[in-house]
């Protein structure tokens, strides 16, 4: 997810149920680094293991005035 917000991420990664294991957070690190936050966290995630060949990689942001986006990648 994008990184702007680890209380956000944490929100949404509780309400679609999914488990520590299947997210990756870096805000802890970084802070909010804007539109370099998905390529960031992708690219250490993939470093940490947790990105190898066939995982499927969802890939989810939010903007200012509420403009979203979302894309699904297969390593």
């Amino acid at each position: 997810m994008h990184q702007a917000n680890l209380r956000i991420n944490e929100a949404v990664q509780s309400r679609l149920g999914l488990p520590d294991s299947k997210v990756f957070n870096n805000i802890q690190k970084y802070g909010n680094t804007t539109a370099a936050t998905i390529p960031m966290a992708f690219h250490e995630a993939r470093l940490a293991g947790k990105a190898g060949p066939g995982t499927v990689v969802g890939f989810v942001a939010l903007g200012s005035g509420l403009n979203w986006g979302a894309a699904l990648y297969r390593c």
